[in-house]
């Protein structure tokens, strides 16, 4: 059985994880995940009234790059202390 690690995150990723801003980010990971490919793939086949497929892509891209940025940058900092961890001995 792996040896259980206990990670101290910083006071400004433990208020954002707590504050409602989570409820928005969780939202665009939804439709990071399910509707921004679903909406890329419509516009590709010309689904979309003229005009709109110019708004509609780069928002899709956008939602998924600042969505993949935000959760990166929280596993960067829990890695960042799991290997601080290890490197000095403590478990």
């Amino acid at each position: 059985m792996p040896d259980p690690a206990v990670v101290e995150i910083s006071p400004k990723w433990v208020s954002l994880i707590r504050s409602p801003l989570m409820w928005l980010i969780w939202t665009f990971q939804g439709v990071a995940i399910s509707f921004a490919p679903l909406f890329l793939y419509w516009a590709g086949k010309g689904m979309f009234p003229l005009g709109w497929q110019w708004f509609t892509v780069p928002a899709c891209f956008a939602v998924i790059y600042l969505e993949g940025l935000f959760f990166c940058s929280l596993a960067n900092h829990v890695i960042a202390q799991v290997r601080r961890q290890t490197s000095s001995g403590q478990n």
